[in-house]
């Protein structure tokens, strides 16, 4: 938290506190970093003047301390002391080291959704104790969040309502931070602790976005956002945009607890953080094929695509049943099961004219492949046999079977060699 020096016009003692420097200022008061006689830091508002010469706000203040004391939860400032009867009244509560979550967001950018759902689960679990106690905070926003060392906390109840006090509100005046505030708010309807939750969307939607989901404007602009349009949601997580969108529902009953939200958020951040698949925001997700599972539509496509470019292949002048680039004739070679080389069958060029059946070579001089006959349509195939050997019948094209070949050559320098010293031993002889 940003810390500023004290002013002239701050005071250095409050209460039993010494005042060290300034934490923030809102509009019901100024926020001091205090500490006490035996060193305990803690973060002390004093009222702003005019506030502190209304007496009705006085008597509004005095319940809301009341129903802080009452709060009893680890995800919230604890209450320290407070002089209700002072020239300006004031309140402390226990001092939270660390940012706010506006500022994390602001100085880091977007949390990831496994950060957001943990901090969303304790804050839940928070709210669930504060109207356990009767009180609707009714300004959670992300500067109200501190992410301490301990988790977050949930502080500034300054216009919380409790259970049996009036409306901090008058008619068609709304008190709160505007992109935040639940639409009965708006309306100046009852606030309910469904109001928090609304809230709370609207925070986890910030942390995920790094804006709010009702955008940007002036006061009218925003509140009329709340009221009556959508919220934009474009960068929260898939897993939790379906939650954070429940949250700001406009109809309060619509909207789930303080309960289910820390349930699910807890589950959702368990299996964020061990990095399972099912909430992995759109456009992330590995491709089947790479984890040796390809999904059908992939497969489909995969031999689509093959089919296309076999196509391309023919108009380009290759033939059917070879690849693009390779030369004609020639067929990439595949093993069996018992492990042999074996070769396709080459494709031959085709003949100048007349029609051959398959397994006879008939005389034809050979042209290059491609072209089309005048009426459209290609001029017939024929594929010759091969010779005993599995020699090729074709001038220029290589032997079909390279094993075979070697072999041949082997008995060949054999037989030359025996042949050979066979007619030195006779001239020998003879000699």
């Amino acid at each position: 938290m940003a810390m500023m020096r004290l002013r002239r016009e701050d005071p250095r003692i409050v209460g039993s506190f010494r005042l060290h420097r300034r934490l923030g200022a809102g509009g019901m008061g100024v926020v001091y970093l205090g500490s006490d006689r035996r060193g305990q830091r803690v973060a002390l508002k004093v009222i702003r003047p005019d506030l502190a010469e209304d007496q009705e706000f006085r008597s509004r203040f005095a319940r809301e301390v009341s129903a802080a004391r009452r709060i009893r939860g680890g995800c919230t400032a604890r209450l320290v002391a407070a002089d209700l009867e002072a020239e300006r009244p004031w309140f402390a509560t226990q001092y939270v080291p660390g940012p706010s979550l506006h500022d994390r967001v602001a100085e880091e950018g977007p949390l990831r959704a496994a950060d957001v759902a943990a901090i969303g689960a304790a804050l839940s679990e928070g709210l669930v104790a504060v109207h356990e106690a009767g009180v609707v905070h009714r300004d959670l926003k992300p500067s109200n969040i501190l992410l301490s060392p301990k988790g977050p906390r949930i502080i500034d109840f300054g216009i919380a309502w409790a259970t049996g006090a009036s409306t901090l509100t008058h008619v068609g005046t709304a008190v709160g931070s505007p992109g935040f505030l639940a639409p009965e708010q708006v309306r100046g309807a009852a606030v309910t602790p469904a109001t928090d939750v609304f809230s709370l969307g609207a925070t986890l939607a910030y942390a995920a976005m790094g804006d709010s989901p009702f955008g940007h404007g002036s006061s009218e602009v925003m509140l009329y956002r709340v009221v009556h349009e959508e919220p934009q949601l474009i960068g929260v997580p898939d897993a939790l945009a379906p939650l954070v969108r429940a949250c700001l529902a406009k109809d309060p009953e619509e909207r789930p607890s303080t309960l289910q939200l820390s349930m699910r958020l807890k589950e959702i951040a368990a299996r964020e953080a061990q990095g399972l698949p099912a909430a992995r925001p759109a456009g992330t997700r590995e491709r089947g094929d790479e984890r040796g599972l390809a999904r059908p539509t992939e497969r489909y496509t995969e031999r689509a695509t093959e089919r296309s470019v076999e196509r391309v292949g023919e108009r380009l002048g290759d033939r059917p049943g070879e690849r693009v680039g390779e030369r004609p004739g020639e067929r990439h070679s595949e093993r069996d099961r018992s492990g042999e080389r074996r070769s396709e069958r080459p494709v031959p060029d085709r003949p100048t004219g007349g029609k051959g059946r398959l397994g006879k070579a008939r005389p034809a001089t050979s042209r290059p492949a491609g072209p089309r006959t005048g009426g459209g349509s290609r001029a017939p195939q024929s594929r010759p046999g091969t010779r005993p050997g599995g020699r090729n019948t074709s001038t220029g094209l290589r032997p079909a079977n390279p094993k075979l070949l070697r072999q041949r050559l082997f008995v060949f320098v054999v037989v030359t060699l025996v042949v050979a010293l066979g007619i030195a031993a006779a001239q020998a002889l003879q000699g």
